[in-house]
């Protein structure tokens, strides 16, 4: 394993098979993208209600969403970088909407596990610094998670 991944599941509806799918899914992307090994990340896998109220929180936006990303390296205003020897990249946390990951699976016209394995590597790709605020940002973005999901054998259907 290149990634240490904490997995939260408040639904209790993801199945092993699916966390052992993101796990080999970013593991991959990690190698693709030079990530250290041992780097750290959390993923939780939260309800609707749940992660509209982080929405709100955290982006000033009163709706639920898909996925969500909170980076640890970056840095806020007045923030110091925490750098040690022999300490893990701390990357940051994932919250993924289970009830949003199905509706997008059968809107799309593919499986759960795709759809999932889609959300888990967009929100891994913002920790890492990716962003779609410009057209210029969101080619390069969605280019390179097309590229991932590509090479690993998870396409959409």
């Amino acid at each position: 394993m290149t990634l240490m991944i904490d997995f939260m599941d408040e639904t209790n509806e993801i199945s092993m098979d699916d966390q052992e799918l993101v796990q080999s899914l970013l593991d991959f992307a990690a190698k693709m993208e030079e990530v250290e090994p041992d780097s750290e990340l959390s993923i939780t896998f939260v309800d609707n209600e749940k992660i509209q109220e982080i929405n709100r929180q955290y982006r000033d936006k009163d709706s639920a969403t898909d996925v969500i990303s909170f980076a640890l390296e970056e840095l806020g205003e007045g923030e110091l970088e925490i750098v040690g020897a022999d300490m893990p990249r701390v990357l940051g946390d994932i919250i993924i909407s289970v009830p949003k990951t199905r509706e997008q699976a059968e809107e799309y016209g593919h499986s759960f596990s795709r759809e999932l394995g889609f959300l888990a590597l967009h929100g891994f790709l913002h920790l890492l610094g990716y962003d779609h605020l410009t057209e210029e940002e969101e080619k390069e973005m969605f280019g390179r998670q097309k590229e991932i999901l590509d090479s690993y054998g998870l396409k959409r259907a």
